[in-house]
């Protein structure tokens, strides 16, 4: 669980273009709101757009409804996509003490030299959206395995709600694919 003291969760998505990182802030946006939030928003934020360039997105989730949609600027939890983004984005910056990190990376929290009072949960995504085919022109797509790694860290979201908001998101074949990754991370995640 998160460590927000007013009811608001606030989650910032650090990726590169083309990976998703808007689209995941979107799909858990839905996925909470399956789940029973009532106050859902997620808002994309990035410069030139070219593919991979750095790009961050913004997921807020609340018991009440929300008017907020600025971009979060001192989240409850930072995902990180692309795990060389933690130096070069500073995917870290205003993350809240106690909040979570939770980063797609091979490597064990221990190895990813990171300082800082936060819990730190580590999935390999690209290994599991590569063997479950999320390739898309040449580029490993991970963010929906991410989903994955976000409700197993976090317990904000069920696996459920998130595979009914892939199932929503998709075509039924891509669905499926998607919904195989998130829940094989899940399983796989590190905490």
């Amino acid at each position: 669980m998160s460590i927000s003291t007013n009811g608001i969760h606030e989650i910032r998505w650090h990726g590169r273009g083309g990976q998703g990182a808007v689209s995941s802030a979107q799909i858990l946006a839905h996925a909470a709101y399956l789940g029973g939030y009532r106050g859902v928003t997620s808002a994309p934020s990035f410069g030139a757009e070219r593919r991979g360039a750095p790009v961050t997105a913004s997921t807020r989730l609340s018991p009440e409804p929300l008017r907020i949609f600025s971009q979060v600027e001192s989240p409850d939890i930072v995902v990180v996509l692309d795990d060389t983004l933690l130096e070069c984005a500073d995917a870290t910056a205003g993350l809240k003490p106690g909040g979570w990190l939770v980063i797609n990376s091979h490597l064990p929290a221990r190895e990813l030299g990171l300082k800082g009072d936060f819990r730190v949960a580590t999935a390999d995504a690209t290994r599991v959206a590569t063997e479950t085919g999320l390739i898309v022109a040449g580029s490993v797509i991970v963010n929906t395995a991410m989903l994955g790694a976000f409700a197993r860290a976090t317990g904000l979201v069920s696996l459920d709600d998130i595979e009914k908001a892939i199932l929503a998101k998709f075509s039924h074949k891509l669905a499926q694919k998607n919904a195989e990754a998130a829940r094989i991370t899940y399983e796989h995640t590190v905490l």
